[in-house]
């Protein structure tokens, strides 16, 4: 599946603009990662946990939207974007969403 934020393939032709392809998922923190976050906090610096709960929850969203496509029987995801939002406090969602093409 080629993935790409451009609204065209380099050498390839659209045929077919097949939908929306999305995926999202809802991290919420945990109470260890907080602690130690307020910790990190007082002494500055990156906060790994957050940093990594992050990473996995947008390549989670980036799969998921991957099958959807794929469901849609799309080659290819153009015009790719990522969008966070808190949902609760202590919530957010990440959502990854594109276009679902077929090419030639």
């Amino acid at each position: 599946m080629i993935v790409s934020t451009t609204d065209f393939i380099p050498g390839k032709e659209i045929e077919a603009i097949l939908g929306v392809a999305r995926g999202s998922t809802v991290r919420a923190r945990n109470v260890g990662s907080d602690i130690f976050a307020g910790l990190k906090n007082l002494v500055g610096g990156e906060i790994d946990e957050y940093t990594k709960l992050q990473a996995h929850s947008r390549d989670q969203a980036m799969q998921r939207m991957v099958d959807d496509a794929r469901n849609l029987g799309a080659d290819a995801i153009i015009n790719v974007r990522l969008t966070s939002s808190m949902v609760m406090q202590g919530a957010s969602e990440i959502l990854a969403y594109g276009t679902a093409v077929k090419i030639k």
